[in-house]
């Protein structure tokens, strides 16, 4: 039997082991794989005081400062290209050839894309002549206002694990802000091996925190924190809708990206065979469990029977 990985939480540049854990299990055979820390408020508490803590020294960097740490980052990510992959699809269940692609990849791209661009950002202003005045905006971390620390609590969800965790990560470090993350309970191995890679390039104890837990309890806890202002949530619209509820009345930043019903379009002059292709693998491709994938075909009438046949036979051939 295979060792079953001991997940920690990563909390101001250390790793915390739990006394209750949860059951990972690998979908290709059902069998527990890992497990993962049963988190409470508790360890949110010590999340957010060291996000709190790491906030003054990490906003006060340069980008070009803080984009040295997230390029070692995204170069070590590709050194561990094989091991990634392979633990995301022990996780998750895609195939190890399309987390190589796809996964993994776009991590490392999601670190140098931000670290990069967000150097070259400059601020903006308009001038109202007629008022004689000048109206300007300036780019700054959420700090400490007033008794609050301001910073990014992430929950991530379990379909593209790393890619997901990164996309929001990357741009939250390269403003200035510090992080505490929540990944689904059901696949959070390679944010946990995200953390080891944090620690291998020094990042500064606190700037990035991982918390692992049921949404229910270490989630409701960062959604509820009074320190924590700004919430970036992906997953169901129902959970959305809670976040909501419960947010809105402590004035927190939300950003939401719930459920939806992605359509495709096909007219009859259309490369057909095309539209068949792109239209299976936008409907299929990493399971389906995309949030961008195709869940409604419309097809004018008159090529309806032509193009159902064709999606047909390229499916049943996956």
């Amino acid at each position: 039997m295979a060792e079953i990985l001991m997940v920690e939480n990563f909390i101001g540049g250390d790793f915390i082991s739990s006394a209750k854990h949860i059951d990972s299990f690998n979908p290709a055979t059902g069998e527990v794989w890992a497990l993962i820390p049963d988190s409470g408020a508790h360890q949110v508490n010590e999340a957010v005081a060291a996000a709190e803590k790491a906030f003054p020294s990490w906003s006060r960097l340069t980008p070009s400062a803080r984009a040295k740490y997230l390029l070692n980052i995204a170069d070590i990510i590709d050194q561990r290209l094989d091991e990634l992959s392979l633990a995301e699809s022990m996780d998750q269940g895609k195939p190890v050839w399309l987390a190589k692609q796809m996964d993994i990849p776009r991590a490392s791209h999601n670190f140098r894309s931000f670290a990069e661009s967000w150097q070259h950002l400059t601020e903006s202003s308009n001038s109202m002549s007629g008022a004689g005045v000048i109206n300007y905006s300036l780019r700054k971390p959420l700090g400490v206002a007033g008794n609050n620390s301001n910073y990014i609590n992430d929950i991530n969800p379990w379909n593209l694990p790393l890619y997901l965790l990164t996309f929001k990560i990357a741009p939250a470090l390269m403003a200035g802000n510090t992080v505490v993350c929540k990944t689904s309970e059901m696949t959070s191995v390679t944010a946990w091996k995200l953390a080891q890679i944090c620690k291998q390039v020094e990042l500064p104890p606190g700037v990035l925190n991982m918390v692992f837990g049921y949404g229910q309890t270490a989630g409701e806890a960062l959604v509820t924190h009074p320190k924590v202002r700004i919430v970036s949530f992906t997953g169901s619209t129902a959970v959305g809708q809670h976040i909501g509820r419960i947010a809105a009345p402590m004035m927190k930043k939300l950003s939401l990206e719930l459920g939806g019903k992605n359509a495709a379009v096909v007219f009859d002059d259309a490369d057909l065979e095309k539209c068949a292709q792109g239209l299976v693998r936008s409907a299929f491709l990493n399971q389906g469990e995309i949030c961008l994938c195709t869940s409604r075909v419309f097809i004018q009438k008159g090529v309806y029977n032509k193009v159902l046949e064709r999606f047909i036979q390229l499916t049943n051939i996956l």
